[in-house]
């Protein structure tokens, strides 16, 4: 197999999908994708047969909506700008304004959408603050002080996102702080958007608290349209990526498995996190344990010297040409990649149902080149 290699996986992606779409009719609501963590547009015909929507935050990934999954986005954006604007209306169904001053400087042009406040209720248990909406000092959303008691009347929904890989618990908990500060206004709206971060299709979520918390909020607000837009959700743990090890250096008693990705170009959320992706057949240890034999720091094949992670233990001694398989590679890696010091880019590649791998794309010098065209 050429490497690297991104491999999506149908049968896991259905997997997903049909607990996603199940969730979303058992609990009468609408579940889209979020653009922000996957975009993979050659599997949308997959995703057609079971949602209708998606999530966009800019005009590149309006555009994606409108043109590749063949319906308007539901669009939010930090900021909007002058030149992008009628774009973005023209390729939107819904469109959320970070701030009330965004919103009195475009409203009169965003006719023919639904258009959103986003709201920031000032709570959220996401601990690590390159990740937290709502820490303070955020740029995302407006506070309920500064809401008038009468919204405007082309206002029609909320948008409210606190999540990032959550568990129901903590979106109950959350619920109570967004419905004690902004319910006032909610006789007033036609649908609220609760964001993503709703990690559904993780093994110890608590799918049933999920559905029984939105069956329960639509009898308190039967007139509110519900909408969850989750991005890790739909593609998690659908696929790997797939390397060879180029080289083994050691220093200072520490072997390094030179790989032929990058961490910082093709894994930058382990980096950001940081967190400890899963190695197919190793065992990863926190720190360098003088006793543990065939023990491996992962490293990058970029030039940044901070392009590695670290420790796996392994099964043998590693060679030179041998596969490491890098689990859950999908969701946000795929959105996530660059081409920093012109590393090869991994292929993307499906695997479908009946066993056949199909390449959707593969990389090459041009792709590198015309980014600096």
């Amino acid at each position: 197999m050429a490497t690297p290699l991104y491999i999506i996986e149908e049968k896991k992606l259905r997997r997903n999908l049909t607990l996603i779409a199940d969730v979303a009719a058992k609990a009468d609501i609408e579940i889209i994708l979020a653009f922000k963590a996957f975009a993979l547009w050659k599997t949308f015909p997959i995703f057609r047969e079971y949602i209708d929507s998606t999530t966009a935050s800019s005009l590149s990934e309006v555009r994606l909506a409108f043109e590749e999954f063949g319906a308007p986005a539901h669009t939010y954006s930090p900021a909007y700008t002058d030149e992008e604007f009628d774009e973005i209306v023209r390729c939107s169904s819904h469109l959320t304004f970070n701030s009330l001053s965004q919103y009195e400087r475009f409203r009169e042009r965003a006719k023919g959408v639904s258009i959103g406040l986003r709201i920031n209720p000032e709570y959220s248990e996401v601990e690590t603050l390159l990740y937290n909406p709502c820490a303070p000092g955020t740029r995302f959303g407006v506070t309920a002080d500064k809401l008038p008691a009468q919204l405007p009347s082309d206002i029609e929904g909320f948008h409210c996102h606190c999540h990032c890989e959550s568990g129901a618990d903590v979106f109950q908990r959350t619920l109570v702080h967004i419905e004690e500060k902004f319910s006032r206004w909610f006789p007033q709206l036609k649908w609220i958007n609760f964001g993503g971060g709703h990690l559904m299709t993780r093994k110890d979520y608590d799918v049933a608290l999920l559905i029984h918390l939105m069956k329960d909020f639509r009898q308190r607000y039967p007139w509110l349209k519900v909408i969850l837009e989750p991005g890790s959700a739909f593609a998690w743990q659908t696929g790997p990526l797939v390397a060879h090890v180029v080289d083994i250096v050691e220093d200072k008693g520490i072997q390094t498995a030179i790989l032929d990705v990058s961490f910082t170009c093709h894994m930058p959320d382990c980096l950001e996190m940081p967190y400890f992706p899963d190695v197919r057949g190793a065992e990863h240890y926190s720190h360098l344990s003088p006793l543990t034999s065939h023990r491996y720091r992962l490293g990058g094949n970029s030039c940044l010297s901070g392009d590695f992670m670290g420790y796996w233990r392994f099964d043998h001694e590693l060679q030179v040409g041998e596969e490491v398989i890098f689990e859950d590679m999908i969701h946000y890696t795929t959105v996530k990649t660059n081409t920093f010091n012109g590393i090869s880019h991994p292929s993307i590649g499906m695997l479908h149902e009946d066993g056949r791998l199909e390449i959707l794309r593969e990389f090459g010098y041009e792709d590198y080149r015309n980014r600096m065209d």
